[in-house]
């Protein structure tokens, strides 16, 4: 029978959708009960030859590779942003905030390849995430990336219906 390790380390992946407080509320509670830690983690999916292309027309003084990196910093402001509005609108996670989120990242990819490495790279011990991104209609019963993270990640995944 194999061994379970202690939940120390949780990744709450997000795709910053409006219905995504489900979701961070069962990371909280998990990170409370097993007195773990939370990485958040959004992943943006690449741009591709032709988003590159079109960017480098209407934007041909800029390095791209710039662009893209100011996006994963507005991306990551925006998580700290509705991180302090949500801490204001729930009270009881306002005062232990610092001591349950860890860290706020962002990274550019293939969500669910993203999501995988990242946790084995930060020896990650669960992954909470949601069933669908939040534009997906609801009569499906998973979402790609949750589907794809359930059949290929070493690090178990909760998933909590977000729809």
């Amino acid at each position: 029978m194999p061994i379970t390790k202690p939940i120390k380390t949780i990744l709450y992946a997000t795709d910053l959708g409006t219905q995504t407080r489900p979701v961070f509320r069962q990371a909280i509670s998990f990170a409370r009960a097993f007195q773990a830690k939370i990485i958040m983690l959004h992943v943006i999916a690449p741009l591709g030859s032709t988003g590159r292309a079109i960017l480098s027309l209407y934007l041909p003084d800029k390095n791209i590779t710039d662009v893209e990196h100011d996006s994963l910093e507005q991306v990551a402001e925006k998580m700290r942003e509705r991180l302090d509005k949500y801490c204001q609108e729930e009270d009881d996670i306002l005062s232990d905030r610092n001591e349950v989120i860890d860290k706020i990242a962002v990274s550019a990819g293939n969500p669910p390849d993203v999501i995988k490495h990242y946790a084995e790279k930060h020896n990650v011990d669960l992954i909470i995430m949601g069933t669908h991104a939040s534009n997906k209609p609801s009569h499906i019963l998973l979402g790609s990336t949750a589907r794809t993270l359930t059949q290929h990640s070493k690090t178990p995944v909760l998933l909590v219906p977000n729809s």
